[in-house]
């Protein structure tokens, strides 16, 4: 019963801001975000996510009126609050975006639309025109490369947190890390239907920007992790077992050899340094083997035992009548 009233109490849309160090950026986005929202004519709450912020944020955020405001007790990163703030929407669709106010709020309605008219999951900004540093932009260049082939993500902007999603899609996720960056390629591995849209992107009126070259190399870590995750979830034994049989046949090659030079040649196998690779590349085979076969039962257990990841996602069941 009390599972019955949250839902028909709960909002239609639910707003998920993380903000880190944005004093200055909070107040002017709150109002433009309530206007975007008000526009639209549905009922709606916003989430601020402070994760710990040092700057006075904390403070300005306390004088947002009708606002809910979650408070991390340390800095976690933007993968983290938008975790945070996921979990705690109440809203049939939630819409994440920046609090340095780059994001503009009027764009919400634009991707709204796009979603209901294609029957989409997720519609993500698409910043056509950037206002960031050139060299910023040669790492989104790159990193799109990066993507395109260890992930076929043809997405054209995964740094935009400007995006709608229903909740199904929300509620399947798990990110932490600089794993915001791929939670379009996380979701299109789930089979979440996704669509872009081109949206603003404002120039910054307080403070500085959070991203880095420290933050890129720790994302193409990540992305790595994504391939990994994309390509051998289901089955990790088959990575570990291709690598094991590599391995086996460069060992058993360079023991056939070990043994053919004594037999013709009379040279001592104990000193043979293919003998040596021969015996060492069996033992790291038998040893990849087994390190797939454990992996591949841990990733099942997890499974098993995690509310958010699944090896599938029901998009609808069709009932008899």
């Amino acid at each position: 019963m009390q599972k019955e009233e949250i839902h028909e109490n709960a909002p239609r849309y639910s707003v998920v801001v993380p903000v880190f160090n944005e004093a200055g950026n909070i107040t002017t986005l709150d109002t433009e975000i309530k206007e975007a929202l008000t526009a639209i004519g549905e009922p709606f709450e916003i989430l601020y996510i402070d994760d710990a912020s040092t700057d006075g944020s904390t403070q300005e955020l306390a004088t947002l009126p009708d606002v809910r405001v979650i408070t991390l007790m340390r800095n976690c990163g933007q993968a983290t609050a938008l975790d945070a703030g996921f979990r705690e929407a109440r809203g049939d669709i939630v819409i994440s975006l920046d609090g340095d106010g780059q994001n503009n709020p009027a764009d919400i309605a634009k991707l709204l639309a796009k979603m209901r008219e294609e029957k989409l999951d997720v519609v993500a900004g698409y910043r056509k025109s950037r206002s960031d540093k050139k060299g910023i932009r040669i790492l989104t260049v790159v990193g799109r490369k990066l993507r395109r082939v260890l992930l076929g993500d043809s997405v054209h902007d995964t740094g935009c947190t400007l995006r709608v999603y229903t909740r199904e899609a929300v509620q399947s996720l798990d990110i932490g890390g600089e794993m915001h960056r791929y939670i379009l390629a996380l979701l299109k591995w789930k089979g979440f239907r996704i669509g872009e849209a081109v949206v603003e992107d404002r120039v910054r009126v307080y403070g500085k920007s959070k991203y880095n070259y420290t933050k890129a190399v720790r994302g193409f870590i990540d992305l790595i992790y994504v391939w990994f995750i994309h390509k051998y979830s289901q089955r990790p034994l088959h990575l570990f077992g291709y690598a094991s049989l590599v391995v086996f046949f460069i060992g058993t090659a360079s023991l056939t050899y070990a043994v053919y030079q004594k037999v013709f040649f009379d040279l001592s196998i104990n000193r043979s340094g293919h003998f040596i690779l021969g015996s060492f590349s069996l033992l790291t085979s038998l040893v990849l083997f087994s390190f797939g076969i454990v992996i591949d039962l841990l990733i099942k257990i997890h499974l098993n035992n995690s509310p958010h990841e699944k090896r599938y996602y029901v998009r609808n069941v069709k009932e008899d009548k």
